[in-house]
């Protein structure tokens, strides 16, 4: 139990990171590396999302409608 909390912890993380990064310009070099590692760990999921939850505008909502839902399963698993 302990752990699927830390995963879940970990995994809100890697989505605000990817949300803070995405509104700066596309980073160069060491931290072009790890903003794919995030984008790798996260589109498998948003993708779907994406599909089926249309942007408002730009405004991307399945990272609001994922992040909600973890928080909401975060606090089952407490």
């Amino acid at each position: 139990m302990k752990t699927s909390l830390v995963l879940l912890t970990v995994f809100i993380v890697v989505l605000f990171l990817r949300v803070v990064l995405s509104w700066f310009p596309p980073p160069s070099g060491g931290a072009a590396t790890f903003y794919r590692i995030l984008l790798d760990l996260t589109e498998p999921i948003l993708a779907p999302l994406r599909r089926m939850i249309p942007p408002i505008g730009m405004l991307d909502l399945s990272v609001t409608v994922l992040l909600v839902f973890l928080f909401i399963v975060r606090g089952l698993v407490c």
